[in-house]
């Protein structure tokens, strides 16, 4: 693979991306970018929509438009869509006109809503949508960090959400202060289109209320484990071995344009005992985390991801970001078909 991988990649119309969170998408409508693509969504017949967002007439965007029960209608002649796209009026040819077949809207191949988040496949997609099962488990509560809108490369800020080198120089202000510089061994196991990564390591575990106590000492041990599905479907499970409970973390990715991009993240945790304000204040510990990954990551003059493993300089401690690279080349090859 020689080309690196933008934002606005053609190969990543062959997947599912993050495209709202469901309370972004009301009965009106509403536009959403992808990979430089302007995307309608709204909702209608108990569920979401969605469609390309121009009138098949004369591509106006449909979501200066607006919604009545369901049905669509352009701002511009009064065209109107049902749910299915297809067209149901159009008002300049009056009542009972024969109306063209060609007026009918383009959807996505794929739609759907999982663990907070709604995702769309433009193309039929090449690898299948990621799975966190916390989020289906009644044990696990969830707390949102806010929506990011940033220029930023998606590649890149999934490799910075991988990457455990990092730790001790861009979080000193959060949790780096604590970590060791040297990366322990560890294995990557890839499965298809995703990978996981586990390695266990010791840290300063000042969020234990046990430790004020004195029943646990402040060096702790925890449990890391990695995931990536492809193409930027990222979460972490941390696992507390002396304190118990756990914490998982979700980081998705949407692609807006060649330089801007979205962040969404949320937590998963089953140690809060239901309390919102120990929620709340591991919500703004990770917003304080993610903030110092965007002065890294908007700092960068090529917003691009290399997949050319010649491309960089790496060493051991970069396994889980060269796999990466591996995934992603895999399916820009798969993408343009050719077998990976």
């Amino acid at each position: 693979m020689s080309r690196p991988l933008s934002n606005v990649d053609p190969a990543l119309r062959r997947c599912w991306h993050p495209v709202a969170r469901p309370a972004e998408v009301t009965a009106q409508p509403r536009r959403f970018l992808l990979l430089g693509e302007p995307w309608v969504l709204y909702r209608a017949g108990g569920g979401i929509v969605a469609f390309a967002d121009r009138c098949p007439h004369r591509h106006t965007p449909l979501s200066i438009g607006h919604c009545e029960a369901g049905v669509l209608q352009c701002a511009y002649h009064g065209w109107k869509f049902d749910s299915s796209g297809a067209c149901v009026e159009i008002p300049a040819l009056g009542a009972g006109a024969v109306l063209p077949p060609a007026a009918r809207l383009s959807p996505p191949a794929g739609l759907v809503e999982a663990h907070g988040m709604v995702f769309l496949a433009p193309e039929p997609p090449i690898a299948p949508l990621g799975a966190i099962p916390e989020a289906d488990d009644p044990s696990f509560e969830a707390g949102e960090l806010p929506t990011f809108a940033v220029r930023a490369s998606v590649g890149l800020l999934a490799d910075n959400f991988l990457d455990v080198a990092h730790f001790p120089f861009v979080h000193a202000g959060t949790f780096g202060a604590d970590e060791a510089a040297e990366v322990p061994q560890y294995a990557v196991a890839r499965d298809g289109w995703s990978f996981t990564v586990s390695y266990e390591h010791s840290f300063a575990n000042r969020e234990d209320p046990g430790v004020a106590t004195g029943l646990r000492p402040l060096v702790q041990n925890r449990r890391l484990v990695y995931r990536l599905d492809a193409p930027f479907h990222l979460s972490l499970r941390i696992d507390f071995i002396e304190a118990g409970g756990t914490n998982v973390i979700g980081f998705f990715l949407q692609p807006e344009s060649a330089e801007r991009c979205r962040i969404f993240t949320t937590l998963w945790r089953d140690d809060l005992s239901g309390d919102p304000a120990r929620m709340a204040e591991a919500v703004d510990f990770e917003v304080a985390v993610l903030r110092e990954d965007l002065l890294v990551q908007e700092a960068f003059d090529e917003l691009v991801l290399p997949l050319t493993p010649t491309a960089e300089v790496h060493t051991r401690a970069d396994r889980t970001t060269l796999e990466l690279r591996r995934v992603l080349s895999d399916l820009v090859r798969a993408a343009e078909g050719d077998t990976p």
